[in-house]
């Protein structure tokens, strides 16, 4: 099955549960039936073979005026670096394509499109036939534009390059421009940041989005600038500002801790087209140049320079930053994971992202992700009314108003100062945020000492560029004491879709467990898939196991809500330690094994 937003929503979503068997297309499959489709094209008219259709060439353009740094947007959005004006602004104009699901089989294949949906960094973006394509479609229409320079430069910050559509044949690509004025309407200046703030918020000073020049867009809202040779790390959204917003005011009230992100040094403004305001688009931080735990451990395991004493001390540093930022700083953090822990020069573990929106359920506590599985279903506009009403009072009655803060818009002021954005933490206690947090350290700690990206080997969302084939909670090189440890930090984990559906390459397969496969009794085939099975498995197997997971999610929130309600609720149903217990057990491990102490 491709990886695309329909498989997302009838498999992977906890949606999954209440989808009709008859609503799923058949080009959400590979290799389905797309004649059973309107929207896409079949036989001569599309093939590859037709001479129209074929692709004239995927060799980079010689002197290129733009380059790919990465993909998002589920492989529909891709960061386009200008070329042809150095140095340039990060003005944010990124290229998006049509979804996959819009594509034949023949064309997805060809262009590598399902590839894009998991594939994010520069490196392995940049071999994509569909990168190679976009260059090459970029290199002849840019070259139409008059006055590139001019044009760039006017262009509001987080505008798209929309391709309207795919063809093999560039000439038969229709591009267009979406210039984002609703974005620039959205967007704050200094002066009412500061007033809405307060005195004791202690506002940067502003640097022009002119003055910076772009070095390497890394990531969707972060990407590396230079300013009189430094380099820093501008943090900008073109997307619900009120993150960045709420990020930096975070950033700039917490008691500073030598391995949490320094508070920003700069508010990078742009003057608006629409009403000529000079609106923050964003903010400047430390550049670490090192990069993330989630690239360095495997490389290090990879190459035997994992040393244990490494290993404890950023587990040291990383909860002591948690530990400082629930008891000082009076604040939850739901965003750890090792794409947002980087090393510092001098190798200490920084946390950084202080958006709040929390992670994926390969990291997050599973009493977070029932409410989010509540959420998810309540806030889809394909599921049954009664359903989905259902849902939505369910999420309202944890959390009265929720609706509104999930399409918080301009109109809605009111809602600026929330401690957060993030609808199922706030519909937990102090104390539940402890234990959710103990939950996502004990998945890191793991990670960590195992030398490895993530605690399952084959997200559908994101691949890495080292997967281990070691699946949490097993254990391979951790020290047996912290085993124990990670076990009762991680109390009350739940099985996985991936025990039942995971990812294998480009393609959603089923998951070869006797478990699954006994029901139909089919042997497994090399690949993975049962011999004679065919994508509907795949979408039932998906269907079965969030069918269980939604029914237990809601009996483990109304046995939360009868509780609540006799003052009998505990705040940490699974008992897992404190944050303060998981420093001590760490910090006796470190004594016991003769490492100097540690700077924490």
């Amino acid at each position: 099955m491709s990886l695309n937003s329909i498989a997302i929503h009838d498999v992977v979503h906890p949606t999954a549960a209440f989808v009709e068997e008859t609503s799923y297309p058949s080009t959400a499959f590979a290799g389905g039936d797309a004649s059973s489709d309107k929207r896409i094209q079949t036989g001569w008219e599309s093939s590859p073979l037709n001479p129209k259709n074929r692709i004239n060439s995927l060799d980079f353009p010689k002197d290129p005026l733009w380059r790919i740094d990465g993909c998002a947007g589920l492989g529909t959005q891709f960061y386009a670096v200008p070329l042809f004006m150095l140095p340039a602004m990060p003005a944010r104009v990124d290229v998006f394509i049509p979804e996959q699901t819009t594509q034949t089989p023949e064309v997805r294949a060809l262009l590598q499109l399902d590839d894009a949906f998991h594939i994010k960094d520069r490196a392995r973006v940049s071999n994509l036939a569909i990168t190679r394509l976009i260059t090459r479609k970029l290199q002849e229409w840019t070259l139409s534009i008059p006055d590139l320079k001019g044009w760039y430069n006017s262009l509001p910050f987080g505008s798209r390059i929309v391709f309207e559509n795919l063809a093999l044949n560039t000439d038969n690509i229709r591009v267009r421009v979406a210039r984002l004025h609703n974005l620039e309407r959205q967007l704050k200046s200094s002066a009412y940041l500061s007033k809405e703030w307060g005195d004791s918020v202690k506002i940067p000073p502003e640097i022009a989005l002119s003055g910076l020049e772009i070095v390497e867009q890394v990531h969707d809202s972060v990407c590396v600038v230079r300013i009189e040779g430094r380099e820093w790390i501008l943090k900008a959204l073109t997307s619900y500002p009120k993150y960045l917003y709420l990020e930096l005011r975070h950033l700039l009230t917490i008691k500073p801790h030598r391995n949490i992100v320094s508070r920003p040094v700069r508010l990078v403004t742009k003057r608006c087209s629409f009403g000529s305001k000079n609106a923050v688009v964003g903010f400047l931080l430390e550049y670490h140049r090192p990069g993330t735990l989630r690239d360095i451990l495997p490389f290090r395991q990879a190459h035997r320079a994992l040393p244990l004493e490494d290993q404890l001390r950023w587990s040291l540093q990383i909860t002591s930053a948690l530990l400082h930022l629930h008891e000082i700083c009076d604040i939850f953090y739901p965003d750890l994971r090792l794409d947002n822990v980087v090393l510092s020069k001098a190798g200490d573990a920084i946390m950084v992202d202080f958006e709040q929106r929390g992670v994926w359920c390969e990291f997050s506590a599973p009493e977070v992700n029932f409410i989010e599985y509540m959420l998810l279903i309540a806030s889809s506009d394909e599921i049954p009314d009664p359903i989905r009403e259902h849902f939505q009072k369910r999420v309202n009655k944890l959390l009265r108003g929720y609706d509104d803060i999930r399409e918080f818009t301009r109109s809605q002021e009111h809602l600026k100062n929330l401690p957060s954005y993030n609808i199922p933490w706030l519909c937990l206690s102090r104390k539940e945020h402890e234990a959710a947090e103990v939950y996502m350290l004990g998945r890191v700690l793991w990670s960590i000492f195992e030398g490895v990206s993530a605690p399952h080997q084959s997200a559908v969302w994101q691949s890495y560029k080292w997967e281990s084939d070691l699946e949490f909670p097993a254990f391979r090189r951790t020290p047996t004491k912290l085993r124990d440890l990670i076990d009762r930090c991680t109390r009350g984990r739940r099985h996985t879709l991936s025990e039942r559906v995971s990812r294998v390459g480009s393609k959603l397969v089923l998951t070869p467990s006797p478990d699954v496969l006994d029901d139909s009794g089919d042997n497994i085939s090399e690949d993975g898939v049962p011999d004679g099975s065919d994508e509907m498995k795949i979408y039932q197997a998906g269907k079965k196991w969030w069918m269980d997971e939604v029914a237990h999610a809601e009996a483990f929130l109304d046995e939360r809500e009868e509780l609540l309600s006799r003052g009998q609720w505990t705040d940490n149903p699974f008992n897992r330690p404190s944050l303060s217990a998981v420093l001590a057990e760490l910090d006796e491990f470190r004594k016991e094994i003769g490492i100097p102490d540690i700077k924490q």
